[in-house]
């Protein structure tokens, strides 16, 4: 039986890839950060209700309390597990919240890569434990190229960007000088009913579900002709699994191939939520509006624009199609919002 070690097992990308492990016999091992708070929801069906506290169970999934932040324990949980596979997807994953928070999303997302790479180097467990390491697309910024590929030149416009560089550019490092098995996955927007709600996809198919329902008002949005390459998180992580799969270590663009703005997201959202918008304005002015009723149910507030922005986000899978035989379009963009909105219907329904 395979041992997998997956950090930040209970986000999005986590939970599915938890799901996705134990349906192939994986003993699967995952780390969360100490809180006072629940955050096990998304893997609460993984657990056993009965030994929640000891945060265990040898039939699904064993969590352990880990922080990429403290060096010395990240070592002593890879020298315990001696994992054969880690997939590294904790971080400081919200792109506004590292404007403001800027040193931290460093040390987590950027050196809390490198501790792991020296961990199992450390340990000698280089023949032993392959590494994925969850990079993104935002490295790629003020686009040098469309669509981009695992050769286009980085251009990074935030601080989480940066840090990813830093965790891409030490991952390639480590497979380069110490031969170790370590993979870059380059995941361009991947979003689904577990997206956190302050992530511009599920904030957008909340509102549509309140705003349905006369539980809220009006949304608010940034820049609605951004672009970006969505696709289904729970397609994803299959793909990740795969690149440790691969004979070699290298570096993959995960992405749909085809981008839509987040005007169109928008549109789509209110569609299977039964309102049917139309645009008027441009700009900070621009306003969605139902046509049925003529009330505003969409407008653009400057507090939702980054510093520095990133206009188009387009990847070119070919080569995790042609090498992994992975299939990028297993999900439409349509079915990935109306699953989106068709969830957030009900979960409005029972919370309110």
């Amino acid at each position: 039986m395979k041992k997998a070690l997956i950090t930040g097992i209970n986000g999005q990308d986590g939970s599915y890839l938890a799901e996705f492990l134990l349906e192939k016999d994986y003993k699967v091992y995952g780390t969360l950060r100490r809180s006072s708070v629940n955050t096990t929801e998304r893997i609460r069906h993984l657990l056993d209700e009965s030994n929640l506290e000891k945060h265990q169970n040898p039939k699904k999934i064993h969590l352990v309390y880990g922080d990429l932040t403290d060096s010395l324990n990240v070592t002593r949980i890879i020298k315990e597990i001696e994992p054969d596979e880690i997939y590294n997807l904790a971080a400081q994953s919200h792109v506004a919240v590292s404007f403001d928070e800027p040193e931290y999303t460093a040390n987590a997302d950027g050196v809390g890569t490198l501790r792991i790479l020296e961990a199992v180097r450390i340990l000698g467990l280089e023949e032993k434990t392959r590494i994925y390491q969850a990079s993104t697309s935002e490295l790629y910024g003020k686009v040098e190229e469309i669509p981009q590929t695992e050769n286009t030149p980085f251009h990074p416009r935030s601080p989480y960007a940066v840090a990813k560089m830093y965790a891409f550019w030490i991952t390639k490092h480590y497979r380069e000088a110490y031969h170790l098995f370590a993979s870059n996955g380059i995941l361009f927007n991947h979003e689904s009913e577990r997206r956190g709600e302050t992530f511009v996809t599920r904030k957008i198919t909340l509102a549509a579900a309140r705003i349905a329902q006369g539980l809220q008002d009006k949304l608010y949005l940034g820049n609605l002709s951004s672009k970006r390459d969505w696709g289904y998180a729970k397609d994803y992580v299959e793909c990740m699994w795969r690149i440790l799969q691969h004979q070699e270590a290298e570096d993959f663009v995960v992405a749909t191939g085809e981008t839509k703005t987040v005007r169109e997201f928008c549109t789509l959202a209110f569609r299977y939520a039964g309102i049917e918008l139309e645009w008027d304005g441009t700009g900070i002015d621009e306003k969605g509006i139902d046509k049925k009723t003529g009330r505003v149910f969409v407008e653009v507030s400057r507090e939702f624009f980054r510093p520095a922005e990133v206009d188009l986000l387009l990847g070119n899978p070919e080569k995790a199609k042609r090498e992994l035989h992975w299939d990028p379009r297993q999900t439409a963009f349509e079915a990935l919002v109306q699953l989106m909105v068709k969830h957030d219907m009900e979960y409005v329904k029972r919370i309110k």
